[in-house]
């Protein structure tokens, strides 16, 4: 059944339409211990959820993992879920995906509504069919495509962020104005990030939200185009698996902001991606990300995650490059001596 994406302008509305259009017998709302107290009281009233069952799971990166998704599947047993059930995933990524996956699983699959609550997740990780969770040390390792019924994107729910996960968000935002026109990707560029304008903000993402859904529409399991999307995407999962490793977890998107400043290397190196534009994204992404710190000793365990990424072949890690703004250039390689080089731009600029 085809996913609808809905750009709220009246939350509740919204969602009792959506939830009217789920047949179910049994309601529930995932969130996680952060989101059940900054999300939940925003739509806990909503006289369509005066009968739902609520199910919290850990909150961050580290928390995505098989426990919880065992924890959803024992609750949805306890508290009598059929197959004809709907779970409503309140939250960010984590909670999207995790419970995505949970729900498509759970009795051969139920219903799923997302209602993503960071802008990371408004952006990118619950529209797209893309479910799942970390194993083994690597990223999003386990999981299935299969579209929520319905995707509401309120901006109602950034007032609750703080500015790093402002910044988590806002770098799937850049990558999409990389992928697509010098016009968007000129204003991602030159917005004022040290005081957002939210009303600006908001009108930004529902055209960079148009961008992933023509791609995804297109694409839907990945065979193609919608690699577009893993820009950055290579490195910067490599990134977050190493700072996972090392207890010190990171944000999504700062590692997805670190993964396009060695793959925007490469797209100039190999690609002939115009430098000043390199240059100046790159120098937007120090100003707001700051660095990752990393040295030369870690380039072999990184290389080795990279190993790993969904995206290879036969062992050959693959890129997503640009020969410019918008000219995308999928199942790209790159040899060990070009990733080193990378990781040195990366470090030193």
């Amino acid at each position: 059944m085809e996913q609808r994406v809905i750009i709220s302008k009246d939350l509740q509305t919204e969602l009792e339409y959506a939830v009217s259009q789920c047949r179910h017998d049994r309601l529930f709302v995932l969130t996680d211990d952060v989101t059940v107290n900054k999300c939940w009281n925003i739509i806990k009233d909503y006289k369509c959820l005066e009968s739902a069952r609520m199910i919290t799971i850990p909150s961050s990166d580290v928390n995505k993992n098989i426990s919880s998704v065992q924890h959803v599947w024992t609750e949805l047993s306890r508290l009598g879920a059929t197959r004809h059930s709907c779970l409503i995933n309140l939250g960010g990524g984590m909670v999207t995906d995790l419970g995505g996956f949970a729900a498509s699983t759970f009795k051969r699959g139920i219903d799923f509504i997302n209602i993503p609550t960071t802008l990371l997740s408004i952006i990118d990780a619950s529209v797209g069919g893309k479910t799942g969770f970390n194993f083994n040390g690597l990223k999003n390792e386990i999981g299935v495509f299969n579209d929520s019924r319905f995707v509401i994107l309120s901006t109602v729910f950034l007032n609750t962020l703080d500015i790093n996960n402002i910044l988590s968000g806002y770098a799937e935002m850049l990558k999409h104005g990389l992928i697509s026109d010098t016009d968007t990707w000129a204003r991602l560029v030159s917005f004022d990030l040290s005081a957002p304008d939210m009303a600006e903000l908001g009108a930004m993402i529902a055209d960079n939200v148009k961008v992933k859904e023509r791609i995804v529409e297109a694409d839907h399991e990945e065979k193609g185009i919608r690699k577009a999307l893993n820009l950055g995407h290579t490195a910067g999962h490599a990134f977050e698996s190493m700072a996972i490793k090392r207890g010190k977890p990171m944000l999504h998107g700062y590692a997805v902001a670190y993964g396009m400043v060695c793959e925007l290397y490469l797209c100039a190196t190999k690609m002939n991606f115009p430098l000043d534009k390199m240059r100046q994204t790159v120098s937007f992404i120090r100003q707001h990300y700051g660095m990752f710190d990393f040295t030369c000793n870690d380039y072999n365990e990184l290389l080795e995650l990279m190993s790993h990424d969904k995206k290879n072949v036969n062992g050959i890690i693959n890129f997503t490059l640009l020969g410019d703004i918008g000219d995308i250039h999928i199942d790209q390689t790159a040899t060990k001596k070009e990733i080193f080089e990378a990781f040195d731009f990366c470090r030193e600029g």
